[in-house]
């Protein structure tokens, strides 16, 4: 275990990722539904953050509580989510780029669309539907990324994921995408706000250096480095990150995290 010069007090909620923290593919990690349940115990507030866009939200928590997880659908925030809410406070009918397992939750693309949506579509996304995304983009039409993430850990190991598009799409065009999942602060504030818990006063759980421990740190939240999912060795030594705790897993974070005085 590292930790950083000024050691964390218990906090009063934790925003926990999914994937590579708490389970892999349709695997729990070891210790980790014992650990949720002993933060429950705590009655430590949780959200659980997600980039995940190939998936709906109510599947996700099935596929949770199936591997044993106590979670419900409200505690669980979306990339997906953030997305529909931004296009529908703007009033866009964008072209959806998205998986088709996400289709029914975000509807259907408009047939004269005023903004691209992209997502994570997997294998389901070819040069037509880039295209497509590009042209509009050209045509000055709104760029919004559920998330840009570089990879992501999978049962049989790592896996591209979108970041890798909305890089070529941004490339092409010339236009920056506006990210609304992880490492957007806002991702992070919206889920405390519900909570009604300070910045400072929670802590972000996650697997990804950049997107979950930088992202929160640049949002003013303490993180914690867990070594499962998509870490990689050496991350505990970027001299640009610090997380304020590197662990071993989300087991060992929730024992340091309960065994701290509370803030």
């Amino acid at each position: 275990m590292t930790a950083a010069t000024n050691p964390m007090r218990r906090p009063k909620a934790a925003l926990i990722d999914l994937a590579g923290v708490l389970h892999v593919g349709d695997q729990a990690i070891d210790g980790a539904v014992a650990a949720l349940a002993r933060l429950r115990a705590a009655d430590l507030p949780l959200r659980f953050l997600t980039n995940t866009t190939r998936t709906p939200r109510r599947k996700i928590v099935e596929k949770l509580r199936r591997m044993g997880f106590d979670i419900d659908e409200d505690e669980v925030q979306t990339a997906a989510q953030a997305a529909l809410q931004l296009v529908r406070e703007r009033g866009l009918h964008p072209l959806y780029l998205v998986h088709p397992d996400l289709a029914a939750e975000v509807g259907p693309s408009a047939a004269q669309p005023d903004a691209v949506v992209l997502g994570d579509m997997g294998p389901f996304l070819d040069y037509r539907q880039l295209n497509a995304a590009f042209r509009l983009l050209m045509d000055g039409k709104p760029f919004i990324a559920m998330a840009k993430n570089r990879y992501f850990m999978e049962e049989d190991g790592l896996s591209l994921d979108m970041g890798a598009f909305v890089t070529g799409l941004e490339f092409s065009s010339g236009r920056d995408a506006e990210i609304v999942g992880k490492p957007a602060a806002a991702f992070f504030h919206t889920a405390l706000a519900t909570l009604r818990v300070a910045p400072a006063d929670a802590v972000v759980i996650g697997d990804d250096l950049h997107d979950d421990v930088g992202a929160a740190l640049a949002a003013g939240i303490p993180a914690i480095l867990v070594r499962t999912g998509k870490y990689r060795a050496g991350d505990d030594a970027d001299p640009a990150i610090r997380p304020d705790l590197v662990v071993d897993d989300f087991a060992r974070a929730v024992e340091l995290l309960l065994a701290r005085n509370p803030s």
